[in-house]
């Protein structure tokens, strides 16, 4: 059995289907539905079995078992904009520690999500270097805090504990996160409502390392064939690109709409990564050799999904349910 935290939300549920693509399906699925239309992200999946994140972490012991082939991380609270502390820590760095803790003395593989987001501004660079992390706000501190935590416990892990820092991850199955959804989410629906997509002044500078959540569906698919390889590892495209390149693009897939560009938002003043771009030298000389999927391509794949299938995938009748 594989255990997927988070496993109805963005990314896992991308990781479960990958996993299904794989033929496996004896998948756990531990999340929390206090936002229940995320139920709508498991109806594609094949699964064992589903589970509150609070029950959980309050019996784990039952859950992971000398079967339990690897516990696959994805749960936490993604909003960046988040500002109490209290709930940011609990659930992206108490709740990582505790599941890390315990899966370590199961001997269960850990495999969890770290973000991009702990190189704040990127001054230093983007390489998985403590030099070159600066969190700026209090998402990217929780984030860092567990990389830090791992890295001080490492050497003393019986099996492989290794995170991957995503970078600006766009796809499938994000219906549910709202406004921290991708720019490609809100670009294509801003397009389709009002025939505008809205970028901040100063976007066409705005470069970030957008990467299709397919190629982030394979990296994890890659630790889990490597129970060897531990560590850290960047998880991006290792090209920058603009925001005007998202938006040019879907208006040329949807034949509609132009650009408009608004005031930066005064709240994200200070806070904002204006440049991002992943040092992949550490995943490359780690084995991952597949090419990451470019921009123009990613967003003509996401767009199939928006337009024919309203963001997320279809759902198939299986032989065995009729």
């Amino acid at each position: 059995m594989i255990v997927v935290t988070g496993g109805a939300g963005f990314i896992g549920s991308n990781i479960v289907r990958g996993l299904n693509r794989t033929g496996y399906t004896d998948i756990l699925i531990v999340d929390d539905l206090s936002k229940g239309e995320k139920c709508r992200n498991m109806n594609a999946l094949r699964f064992s079995d589903y589970v509150d994140k609070d029950l959980f972490l309050a019996d784990t012991d039952r859950f992971l078992s000398p079967k339990t082939e690897a516990l696959i991380h994805q749960g936490a609270c993604t909003d960046t904009m988040e500002h109490d502390g209290l709930k940011m820590m609990a659930l992206n760095y108490e709740y990582t520690k505790k599941l890390f803790e315990k899966a370590m003395k199961k001997k269960v593989r850990f495999i969890y999500a770290s973000s991009a987001s702990v190189y704040g501004n990127g001054i230093h660079g983007f390489s998985e270097d403590p030099r070159n992390e600066n969190p700026l706000n209090v998402y990217a501190f929780s984030k860092y805090l567990f990389d830090t935590y791992l890295r001080k416990n490492r050497a003393h892990c019986p099996v492989q504990a290794a995170g991957l820092r995503y970078f600006n991850v766009y796809g499938q199955q994000e219906n549910h996160k709202g406004r921290m959804a991708s720019t490609v989410y809100h670009f294509y629906h801003q397009l389709k409502q009002t025939g505008e997509a809205r970028l901040f002044e100063g976007s066409d500078k705005f470069l970030r390392d957008f990467i299709y959540v397919d190629d982030v569906v394979e990296v994890n698919l890659f630790l889990l064939d490597h129970p060897e390889i531990s560590g850290i590892y960047n998880c991006g495209t290792g090209k920058a690109e603009s925001f005007t390149l998202i938006a040019r693009t879907l208006t040329e897939l949807m034949g509609q709409g132009k650009l408009k560009t608004v005031p930066f938002p005064e709240e994200l003043r200070g806070k904002y990564q204006s440049f991002t771009q992943a040092e992949t030298t550490a995943l490359r000389q780690a084995g991952y050799t597949r090419p990451f999927t470019e921009l123009k391509e990613g967003v003509s794949l996401y767009y199939e999904y928006l337009d024919k299938h309203e963001g997320f995938f279809p759902y198939e009748v299986r032989e065995e349910e009729l």
